[in-house]
Parts: C-alpha cells; sequence; structure tokens
C-alpha cells in the first residue's frame, strides 16, 4: 500500500541496505550475492518498498537495472543510516563487554610511510583487540571510498585554493576533520647558490631563516611530483608571476630526490613527503617566503566517531597528528 499524501514513506533500514546494494552493483542478481540473499528475495523486497512509496525505485537498462530518482535518493541516505546502525551496534556491544571492533583506513602515499605505521602500532599497543585494514588511496579515492562506505576512516590532504579540492562537494554529508598544517619545502641540491647551510635533514629554525622566495627560482628547471601537487606548484608559480618549467614529473618521491640530487632540478613537497624517504646527504631543505601548505584532515560519514573502535582510531590519528588544528565535535 503506498502511503497517503501527507504522510511519512514507511522506509526501513533493510530496504536501504537492498537499494544501496543494488546502485554499487548494477543488478539485482548481483545485490542479492552481496547480501547473501536470493535473488527472488531481493526483487520482492524491491516491490514491497515502490508499493509503500508509490514511487519506482529501480528501472531496466538493457539486461540490468539502474536506480531512478526516488532509488537515488535512498542510496544516499543509505550510507549515513548504516553508519548510524553500525555505531549502535558497536556501543551495544561495549555494553555487552565486546570490545573487539574493525576499522577500515584509507590514506595517501606519503601518510603509508609515516601516520600510518605510527597508527597501528599505538592501536596494536592501546587496542590490540581492534583489527585494522589498510586501503592506500590519493584523497579524491579516499574521499569516495568513506562515501561508498568502503573505508571508515580516510586521512587526506587539500591545498588553499585547490580547485579541484575533494572535500568541497564530494564530501557534502560527511564529516572532515582538520588535524593540522602540513609545510611545502623545497628541495634543492646540495651547491645550489640559494642552498645555504647544512644538507640533508629538515631543522626547522634552519629552514626559517634560510626560507626563499618561489620567484627566485623562475629560471630553474623543475621536478613536479603527484598530480594535485604539481597544479599547486603551478598556482603557487602563477603568483609569483612565472609559469615554472617542470622538466620532469614523478609520483616516486625517492625518485624526486634522486633527480635533484644529480642536478637535474629543483623540486617543492610536502613535509610528510620528504619525511617519508628520511634524510638525504645530497639536498638541501628550504622553506619557502610565503609559509605554502597543506592541510591534513580526517574523513568519516557523519556519525562515525560514536562507533569505539572507529573513535579509538580517530583519537589515535589526532594525538600522532600533532599539532593539531581541530578534531570533530559534535
Amino acid at each position: 500500500m503506498s502511503h497517503l499524501p501527507g504522510q511519512s514513506p514507511d522506509l526501513d533500514a533493510h530496504a536501504l541496505r537492498v537499494v544501496r546494494a543494488v546502485n554499487e552493483t548494477g543488478s539485482i542478481t548481483a545485490a542479492a550475492a552481496a547480501l547473501g540473499y536470493s535473488q527472488p528475495a531481493v526483487s520482492q523486497q524491491l516491490n514491497r518498498l515502490e508499493r509503500r512509496l508509490g514511487l519506482a525505485v529501480v528501472e531496466r537498462v538493457g539486461r540490468g537495472v539502474r536506480l531512478t530518482e526516488a532509488g537515488l535518493v535512498l542510496a544516499r541516505h543509505a550510507v549515513t543510516v548504516a553508519s548510524a546502525l553500525d555505531a549502535a551496534a558497536e556501543e551495544i556491544a561495549e555494553l555487552q563487554g565486546l570490545r573487539s571492533g574493525l576499522v577500515r583506513l584509507a590514506a595517501f602515499p606519503s601518510a603509508s610511510a609515516t601516520l600510518v605505521p605510527s597508527l597501528l602500532a599505538r592501536m596494536k599497543a592501546r587496542h590490540a583487540e581492534i583489527s585494522i585494514t589498510y586501503l592506500e588511496a590519493e584523497p579524491p579515492e579516499a574521499v569516495s571510498a568513506v562515501r561508498e562506505n568502503r573505508a571508515d576512516l580516510a586521512i587526506t590532504f587539500s591545498y588553499p585554493g585547490d580547485r579541484v579540492d575533494p572535500h568541497r562537494a564530494s564530501a557534502q554529508g560527511l564529516r572532515v576533520a582538520t588535524l593540522r598544517r602540513d609545510e611545502m619545502l623545497l628541495v634543492l641540491p646540495v651547491g645550489h647558490p640559494l642552498a645555504t647551510g647544512a644538507p640533508g635533514a629538515i631543522d626547522q629554525p634552519a629552514v626559517d631563516r634560510a626560507a626563499i622566495d618561489l620567484g627566485d627560482l623562475a629560471d630553474e628547471n623543475w621536478v613536479a611530483g603527484c598530480p594535485r601537487c604539481r597544479g599547486h606548484l603551478l598556482d603557487l608559480c602563477d603568483r609569483r608571476g612565472f609559469a615554472p618549467r617542470i622538466s620532469y614529473e614523478t609520483d616516486n618521491v625517492a625518485a624526486v630526490f634522486g633527480l635533484v640530487e644529480a642536478g637535474i632540478g629543483v623540486a617543492l613537497l610536502p613535509a610528510l613527503a620528504i619525511e617519508s624517504v628520511g634524510a638525504r646527504a645530497g639536498v638541501v631543505i628550504r622553506a619557502t617566503t610565503g609559509r605554502d601548505h597543506r592541510t591534513l584532515h580526517a574523513v568519516m560519514a557523519v556519525g562515525a566517531e560514536r562507533v569505539p573502535a572507529v573513535a579509538a582510531a580517530l583519537r589515535t590519528l589526532v594525538g600522532i597528528s600533532s599539532p593539531v588544528v581541530g578534531v570533530p565535535r559534535n
């Protein structure tokens, strides 16, 4: 029976799970397999839902199906509902004395060698009963993983003024917490005219004293990093009135260091990326006069921090991400 005008639609969590599964798999048969149901059971569930709503939820497309506008609305809200139900289940489990849990973590590559190992080590020491799985993904993919319920917690980054920042429209309806600034630093070969001071490690006081204006490197060859890092470099140089001559591009931070050491060019890298490869005797690290930076974030579904296992992972992440700019509040 369809609902009467002015009456709220009769929805339930089970129906939302079915709609979300159909949206993610593209067919009723695949959705049934993902949920562990029979194909007729899923079809019946969808038929009952459509009768209650008085609206079509799925439509046939060739040999498969796709969601109607009403179905897409339900699928969009299903992630939040699933997170809330998981939170309730975790809290009940805590009350029952069940301390185990699972956190699905996603993070970008340079965090894989820095923040992630520290997070996993501390979680093992303090919460050995909590299992953590890890997916390496750049911020757009990591945000999508949270939205699609393939990850519970994502470590991401954004650049000021980034036109393709995944924390804007694509993160609507998710929880985005700021962790800290990550300074953008210049990597110069030893012997470069502007590379005065000791090579190797990032010594913050020395970095501050020897800050370099990007405009002074307008005539240099540049080694560029990941696509979003390249975009940020282009934007910063444009503000300084020049277009960088990018001669080499690689996502491999160690390769960037090798090219700079060989005198092939100079580079601009986040401090976290530099930390991931450690000090190198053949390079000098310097800050920019503009104190250019990116911001590190934690992304999760709304309410996910109320899940005890996720909350423990988030608290640990905040602790190793000092100095902390902000943490999520309800």
